[in-house]
Formats: structure tokens, C-alpha cells, sequence
């Protein structure tokens, strides 16, 4: 067992019954180039973000804590993002965002091309689990609930792109399903200024779960 210090009060779990989900750590949503950096949104604390998951990923491989990658994006031609009249593809950045231009038809998190891709650094190792996901929360139409309970996961520690969204939804739905669940504050990045990022810290800490620091987690785990 492991203690790490937390937010509203510490936590204590097994690391083997632990995994960490890497949210959307996609070039599209942490690169520069990459959508949300072309669609005009603040991605410059993405390089720290990408640093600290990656602290946060060591840790938790070293102790057996296994590794889930989330990865945000949809076929070319579209026919997994919804209908054209109903509210993913009206709401949803990324397909307005390709819808805007011609010349931005399927370069937003598109299966096969690099925006889709995980950043370099935080490339899947063997042993972990890639689950392509076509919705805001990792848990709709996937898998990830069956997986993690064929591995006996009890905690799960939260990073990735964007807190406010994809992160928070999938924290939310985990709730839901009775894990218990870490947020990583600063191993996370929001999708719009910084005031939204802290409405989901105060609701995790509050309400949905925990929440901690990049090196309060790698502090309990070495």
C-alpha cells in the first residue's frame, strides 16, 4: 500500500490495483501545429503537461500500476462522430473546426494521420492498453469499463487534455461505475483559461474524488 498526499484528505491504495488513464495525450490536443493549437486556444502549458504525465507514468510502471491509454478521434469519412444534425458534431471543437475550412476536412484527431497520434514522448509501451474512443468520456461505446475490471482496478490516477472536458468526463463516468478516483492537477491541461481547469479541481476535491500533484504521486510511489 501506498499513501499519497491528496486533497480533501490523503489516499491510500495497492498500485496493482491501480491504473493510470492517459487522456487525449494526442499531437492534436499537445503539439504545436496540432488542432487545438490551430483552432486559436492557449496550448502553452502543454509541454509541461506532457513532462509531468510522463514523471507519472515512470512511477506507476515501476510499482505495477498499469498503464491506459485514451485516444480522442474519429474515421475520415465520419460515420462514428454522429449525425450531422445532432449535438457532437454541432458541438464538438474539432468537427466545427473541419467544417470551417475545406482545407481543414480531416486533419482534427483523424484516425491515421499524426494529429490523431500520441505524442512521441508518452508512446505506448508493451503491456499497455490503447482504447480508441469516438466521445468526450472514455467510457462510452468502449471497452474500458470491462478491461478495468478484469484487471481488479480499484483506483484510478487521471492525467492528460483537456481537464474541463475529456478528463473530467471520464473521471465523472468513473465515478459512476464506483472507482475511486485521483486527479493529478498538474498533469492535466485545460481546454480554455485557467478559471475552468479550477472548477474541475473543486469539483473532483469536492464532490467526484481527489486530488493531487505530479510530485506528491511520484513521492508515494518511488
Amino acid at each position: 500500500m501506498v499513501t499519497v498526499n491528496a486533497q480533501p484528505e490523503p489516499v491510500s491504495f495497492d498500485p496493482a490495483r491501480s491504473a493510470v488513464i492517459v487522456v487525449d495525450m494526442q499531437n492534436g490536443f499537445a503539439a504545436k501545429g496540432g488542432y487545438l493549437d490551430r483552432a486559436g486556444f492557449d496550448i502553452s502549458q502543454a509541454r509541461k503537461t506532457v513532462s509531468n504525465c510522463e514523471r507519472v507514468i515512470g512511477a506507476a510502471r515501476r510499482r505495477g500500476a498499469r498503464i491506459i491509454h485514451l485516444q480522442m478521434g474519429w474515421h475520415r469519412d465520419l460515420h462514428d462522430a454522429g449525425a450531422s444534425d445532432r449535438g457532437m458534431a454541432l458541438k464538438s471543437v474539432g468537427l466545427r473546426f473541419m467544417r470551417a475550412k475545406p482545407e481543414n476536412a480531416g486533419t482534427a484527431i483523424t484516425r491515421g494521420t499524426w494529429d490523431y497520434a500520441i505524442v512521441d514522448e508518452l508512446a505506448p509501451q508493451e503491456g499497455d492498453i490503447v482504447i480508441p474512443k469516438t466521445r468526450l468520456s472514455g467510457f462510452f461505446e468502449t471497452n474500458l469499463d470491462s478491461v478495468l475490471r478484469s484487471l481488479g482496478i480499484e483506483w484510478i490516477a487521471f492525467v492528460g487534455i483537456a481537464t474541463n472536458v475529456c478528463v473530467e468526463a471520464t473521471l465523472r463516468d468513473a465515478l459512476y461505475r464506483d472507482y475511486l478516483c485521483l486527479l493529478i492537477e498538474d498533469a492535466t491541461n485545460s481546454a480554455g483559461p485557467d478559471f475552468v481547469k479550477q472548477a474541475t479541481i473543486f469539483n473532483v476535491k469536492t464532490i467526484l474524488g481527489w486530488v493531487t500533484t505530479t510530485e506528491d504521486y511520484c513521492a508515494a510511489l518511488a
